[in-house]
């Protein structure tokens, strides 16, 4: 290696860490994302720790879910992550409207968190890491890791793995206390625990992706394709 190679090494790798890290960002949401997350629990359950009004603090819940899409919406930015959370927040007031019982109010979240976490262990042990499918369309590589890149199919099933075990381990904290705790308590553990594990995940996510190889670009792969394809046809015109 000479002197001249090291340096542009190391700006190659910056440049993976800065793309890795913007597709994390984009994926997930970000700090808007963690807050759109986080808002409508954290309003359930401190006024329902006021009050004890699981009429009040589910509508409560639910509009200031409504809000955060109107927000999304008027600033013209994504709504999937919006949208997610009312979906989640919707299904959590009918299933406690129904029952009567304000922890029901979690109990959506919660089997959404239990299957997910199987579902990345049970994908990378079929082959097809869930991360991979998630981040692939991001880092506009789609599915090519899976037969072009070992490198990073490898990076994406560890990145699967952390993100099972993560939210496994969050139900093993999460469910007992669904049974023996109260309300209130399982409220406050449940808004604790929003991010903490989350951002452990999207940062061993970060750590595994950027020590693997750069992804594939398909979309500028087809794009090169087409335009060979529209020379070789001018080409040969001309030669007519």
């Amino acid at each position: 290696m000479t002197s001249l190679d090291k340096p542009t090494e190391e700006t190659s790798a910056d440049d993976a860490r800065a793309v890795t890290e913007a597709a994390l960002f984009e994926a997930f949401g970000g700090l808007r994302g963690m807050v759109e997350t986080v808002l409508p629990g954290l309003l359930f359950v401190t006024i329902y720790t006021i009050n004890k009004d699981l009429h009040m603090s589910a509508i409560a819940a639910l509009a200031v879910s409504l809000v955060l899409v109107v927000v999304r919406l008027v600033t013209r930015d994504t709504v999937k992550h919006a949208f997610s959370g009312v979906f989640g927040v919707a299904f959590g007031v009918v299933f406690a409207m129904m029952t009567g019982n304000a922890k029901d109010f979690y109990l959506p979240g919660m089997l959404y968190t239990l299957g997910l976490g199987l579902a990345y262990i049970i994908t990378t042990l079929c082959g097809v890491p869930l991360i991979g499918l998630i981040l692939g369309p991001v880092f506009k590589e789609n599915l090519s890791w899976r037969t072009r890149n070992p490198g990073r199919k490898k990076a994406y099933a560890k990145a699967s793995y952390a993100w099972g075990a993560i939210l496994l381990a969050k139900c093993a904290i999460l469910f007992p206390l669904y049974w023996w705790a109260d309300t209130t308590q399982l409220g406050w553990v449940l808004v604790v625990l929003k991010i903490p594990p989350f951002l452990l995940a999207v940062y061993l996510t970060w750590v595994f992706l950027a020590k693997a190889p750069a992804p594939i670009d398909v979309f500028a792969e087809m794009e090169a394709e087409e335009r060979a394809a529209e020379e070789r046809e001018a080409a040969a015109r001309s030669a007519e």
